[in-house]
């Protein structure tokens, strides 16, 4: 995905104030109803969804004309509807809003967490078409018209959610009612999204450095970070500018690259979908972080940035049942024994080195026996309270450590956001040792 800089777009990560003209801009998902870009055509009348294991849903078409089709997932989030729509992680999937009333308060300006919208299809139980918010600019509609998907909504969500828990995610397709023979058809012909390349799909093509010359509160230069994009939100970018000069970066950006043309003092790898073990650019990413541990810099991780370097250090991903999506995941850090509630968005998983892969999805999908690239051990520091599974990492010995959670979460919750503080301390700590 090529993302040029743009006058007219409204994101500006190295300013809190997004109106603020001294750093780069680009487009925000919303952009468009401010440009006047037209909508595609109004998607009305019945419709019928088909699910992969024998599904079959009835409900009305909203958004854009066409047919939705991907991996059916769910997300349990009340708020932060733009938020998720616009989530790069959920390229190649369906996605079901388990809260029942999606777009009370509509759509804003510089509230997307990326340039598009990326889900191929949206379900929800009802899509409010008239937003209580002085601000809204638009409504959940008129932002899938905006970027060409197709929305079912009056489905019975709770079925959905309650299969999906029970079977695991599965591949779907929905369109007109009366099209029942060319849904079940195309359904016959749908592959795995994950076999696609989606990492290429949602990041940069070029470098560009956000926040150039940055100081901190005591007037001193901002470390330098190199963010590797692997589908990376907006406001994991805003957050790492509050405490290093950022370079966003393509995620198959060589190590030799970011210390020898951008002399960085620290490494960031993002979230981003679909399986971490693609041998894309996923796995460019995944040799770009070894050799960062390997040669003793701090690193940081987050999401599939976790996942990565998890196969960087020897161990097996696997693909979750049906994943952890939403703002209300109970984590324990296992040295403080203190609880965050967290938010998260990934069907993937790291296996623990104990107890191997928990909460697995029916078709055992995992990734291939591996070799620790960078040759430290890792330890497990934080595990998900429902159901065990590996939500943290920790290099020993190095300045590394990954977690699953997104600590820049947007609405919230706000309970993990200090890790990024942590990673400034340890990149400081670093710099003074050097």
């Amino acid at each position: 995905m090529s993302l040029p800089l743009e006058a007219a777009g409204s994101f500006c990560p190295g300013s809190l104030d997004y109106k603020n003209p001294a750093y780069p801009r680009f487009m925000d998902a919303a952009d468009g109803f401010d440009l006047g870009q037209q909508l595609s055509n109004q998607a009305h009348g019945p419709g019928l969804l088909l699910t992969a294991d024998g599904g079959r849903y009835t409900g009305n078409l909203f958004g854009a004309e066409g047919i939705g089709e991907g991996e059916l997932v769910f997300t349990t989030g009340m708020m932060g509807y733009q938020e998720s729509l616009t989530d790069p992680s959920f390229a190649g999937q369906v996605l079901t809003f388990t809260y029942p009333l999606i777009g009370n308060y509509g759509i804003h300006n510089n509230r997307s967490e990326s340039a598009s919208v990326w889900p191929r299809g949206v379900v929800v139980r009802h899509a409010m078409k008239d937003p209580d918010h002085r601000d809204s600019i638009a409504t959940v509609n008129d932002l899938l018209r905006l970027h060409n998907i197709p929305g079912i909504e009056e489905i019975d969500t709770r079925e959905i959610t309650k299969n999906v828990r029970e079977l695991g995610t599965v591949l779907c397709v929905f369109g007109p009612a009366d099209k029942e023979e060319l849904l079940k058809e195309k359904l016959s012909k749908l592959t795995s999204p994950e076999l696609d390349d989606l990492v290429d799909l949602v990041s940069i093509d070029e470098a560009v450095i956000l926040n150039q010359g940055d100081t901190d509160e005591l007037g001193r230069l901002k470390p330098r970070l190199a963010a590797l994009d692997c589908g990376i939100k907006y406001n994991i970018l805003r957050s790492l500018c509050q405490y290093f000069e950022v370079i966003w970066c393509p995620p198959d950006t060589s190590f030799d690259t970011l210390t020898s043309d951008y002399q960085i003092d620290a490494l960031f790898c993002s979230n981003g979908p679909g399986d971490p073990a693609h041998p894309g650019k996923a796995s460019a990413a995944r040799d770009t972080l070894a050799m960062a541990v390997k040669s003793g810099y701090p690193v940081m991780g987050i999401c599939l940035g976790h996942q990565l370097m998890g196969l960087a250090s020897g161990l097996k991903t696997y693909k979750m049942r049906y994943g952890h999506r939403g703002a209300n995941q109970p984590v324990v850090d296992l040295v403080t024994g203190k609880v965050q509630i967290t938010s998260q968005n990934h069907g993937f998983a790291v296996a623990d080195p104990d107890a191997g892969m928990l909460a697995a999805h029916p078709s055992g999908a995992t990734s291939p026996d591996s070799q620790n690239l960078h040759g430290q051990e890792v330890k497990v520091r934080y595990i998900n309270a429902n159901d065990r599974t590996v939500e943290g990492l920790d290099v020993t010995d190095r300045p590394c450590f990954t977690v699953q959670f997104h600590p820049e979460a947007c609405p919230g919750p706000h309970d993990a956001e200090n890790l990024f503080n942590r990673f400034r301390e340890i990149v400081d700590a670093h710099l003074e040792a050097q």
